[in-house]
């Protein structure tokens, strides 16, 4: 990272999304960079910021925000809540069929993608049920196209999200430094576009270019601050705590 090991920065994101309770197209973050780290050690530095915040305003709000904070695996977190195992039904129409026969999940199936139908799983029937915060780790390869290849479970990745009174507000992984794999990777991403995944990544041969100059061992992460104001001040909406809500033409 230009010579520098521990990078981070704090500004303002952009997105096209639609407006609710949770999201906002204007929003504030802090993503940092960590060379020589895991998302382990990610797990570790967030949870100790979120704790040393509460702890600095003096908390006293019905969130326990103290250490340490489970670590659950994505699918074991869905198969707890929906009976569902994702791991079992790697194929799109294998999972339509598990969702289809479920009696606790109800979904809109049509045209969607395998990665889309398992994260519609987790922020509709894991994440609504998260009060004190919790990782939620190791997500399938096909959610996370940059994140590395887990050390020892195959088809899954070292990423976490972090999740927090019923939304996730921080976001990270071990980065993807294998520009062989990256390419790979961006190749997938290109047939699921072809498929109809309108969650997919573009193709990014500058990217890899970048990567095959070399990349150490690094953990990257995003943490929405917005949302971090919204559970230490117990606001329901990011109405409440962003500065200009909306605009009028």
């Amino acid at each position: 990272m230009g010579g520098l090991e521990r990078v981070y920065e704090l500004g303002k994101d952009f997105r096209n999304e639609g407006l609710s309770t949770k999201h906002n197209p204007e929003f504030t973050m802090v993503e940092w960079y960590e060379a020589y780290a895991d998302y382990g050690d990610a797990m570790d530095r967030v949870e100790q910021l979120v704790i040393g915040i509460a702890s600095a305003i003096d908390y006293e709000g019905p969130i326990d925000f103290s250490a340490p904070w489970p670590r659950i695996p994505l699918a074991q977190a869905i198969k707890d809540a929906t009976d569902i195992d994702i791991l079992e039904h790697t194929e799109r129409d294998s999972l339509v069929a598990a969702i289809s026969a479920s009696e606790k999940v109800k979904l809109d199936v049509e045209d969607r993608a395998w990665p889309t139908l398992v994260d519609d799983l987790l922020s509709k029937y894991v994440e609504p049920a998260v009060t004190n915060p919790v990782f939620i780790t190791d997500y399938p390869t096909a959610l996370s196209p940059f994140a590395k290849q887990h050390r020892s479970e195959e088809g899954l990745v070292e990423r976490f999200e972090a999740f927090c009174n019923g939304m996730e507000f921080a976001n990270a992984f071990s980065e993807l430094n294998d520009p062989d794999e990256q390419r790979r990777r961006f190749e997938d991403q290109v047939r699921l576009a072809e498929a109809g995944e309108e969650e997919s990544q573009p193709y990014d041969e500058v990217f890899v270019q970048a990567l095959e100059q070399g990349m150490p061992p690094t953990a990257g992460v995003g943490l929405g601050i917005d949302r971090l104001v919204m559970l230490m001040t117990g606001r329901d909406s990011i109405r409440e705590v962003v500065l200009f809500p909306a605009m009028r033409d």
